[in-house]
């Protein structure tokens, strides 16, 4: 089960796309988008990673700091963010254990049996780590987040 407004945001440590280890709690002290994604490379999370990208400024307008995670590797988030100059820290949950710790498990993605990867998810920290905004795809990780309420939602803590 997903966690929910008002619960603290466990912490976590995992590979950036440069393969330096990173933790949640060095990103305190200003709101938090966490957009969890199920994998670089498909259609929809492209997207997604490149509307966030194109939004950047209205994050920074909220000193918001955006990280992406997904299951995918250090080396595949790499490529993925020289593809699309992707200004945001890309975490790598490769062994699904943040992905299980946040309730997001989406298993036999595309119907490949076997095949576990997070459900498309935002979550808007404030800067002490609490939960202020939650939204989770439902049934399936296709669907696209809502930009503008994550926006406006990341504005309303600044």
């Amino acid at each position: 089960m997903a966690l929910n407004v008002g619960d603290r945001a466990p912490n976590f440590t995992l590979y950036d796309q440069d393969r330096n280890k990173r933790s949640l709690v060095e990103f305190l002290g200003k709101p938090i988008v966490l957009a969890f994604f199920p994998g670089a490379f498909t259609g929809v999370c492209d997207t997604e990673m490149c509307t966030l990208r194109d939004s950047i400024h209205r994050f920074s307008e909220a000193n918001a700091r955006v990280i992406g995670i997904s299951v995918d590797s250090p080396f595949v988030l790499k490529e993925f963010a020289t593809k699309y100059a992707l200004p945001l820290v890309l975490l790598s949950d490769f062994d699904r254990a943040v992905t299980k710790l946040y309730g997001l498990l989406f298993e036999n993605l595309g119907g490949v049996e076997g095949y576990h990867t997070s459900n498309r998810a935002v979550f808007i920290l404030d800067s002490n780590g609490t939960i202020r905004y939650s939204w989770v795809a439902s049934p399936t990780p296709a669907v696209e987040p809502p930009y503008d309420d994550v926006i406006a939602q990341t504005k309303a803590l600044a």
